[in-house]
């Protein structure tokens, strides 16, 4: 392809994903065994996670690269491989909702909750970069190989038509519910 690889932007996007798990993982060794855990800095990492990890990186993973990934006759393996990655996202989504009422509790006083949050932070530090190494290493490289060079062309620009939309979304759902709390 003479052009970018889908992979990159989805890479880079990866990168960033990871620079906020090492601020959660500080976030835990600072706390330590029995210290008390900042629940802005969970609040701020759930954002972060649901927003850009999840609606925006796996919306373009699931919405766009996937869907047309599955428009083709793929080999078993990757088939599998994308089986795999989409039952990934949903645990992660899991994993992050479990936290977001979990660290709710925490910072409403309940302080049995710290170790759910703090278990459950650890479990999501534990489960990115391995969900990460499976699509960098394995799944990005064998899969674009299924598209032309205009196909591929043609990703990038729904994943930059995406990210333009996402944040209209994102805002426009922030004004609405500051509206509704007004109400």
């Amino acid at each position: 392809m003479s052009g970018r690889s889908p992979a990159g932007p989805l890479m880079h996007e990866h990168r960033v994903i990871e620079r906020m798990l090492a601020v959660l993982a500080r976030e835990l060794a600072a706390a330590g065994t029995d210290g008390p855990v900042d629940s802005k800095v969970i609040d701020a990492g759930t954002d972060f996670i649901r927003t850009y990890a999840d609606r925006c990186h796996h919306g373009k993973e699931e919405d766009i690269l996937f869907r047309q990934l599955a428009s083709k006759n793929l080999d078993a393996d990757i088939a599998a491989a994308m089986a795999d990655l989409i039952a990934d996202h949903v645990h992660g989504r899991e994993m992050t909702h479990t936290l977001i009422e979990a660290n709710r509790r925490y910072a409403e006083g309940d302080l049995s909750a710290r170790s759910e949050v703090v278990a459950t932070t650890q479990a999501l530090i534990d489960f990115y970069p391995v969900h990460i190494e499976k699509e960098d290493r394995h799944f990005f490289k064998a899969s674009l190989e299924y598209f032309s060079d205009t196909e591929k062309s043609q990703m990038l620009r729904k994943f930059d038509e995406f990210d333009r939309a996402l944040i209209h979304a994102v805002y426009l759902a922030l004004v609405e519910s500051l509206e509704q709390a007004q109400l």
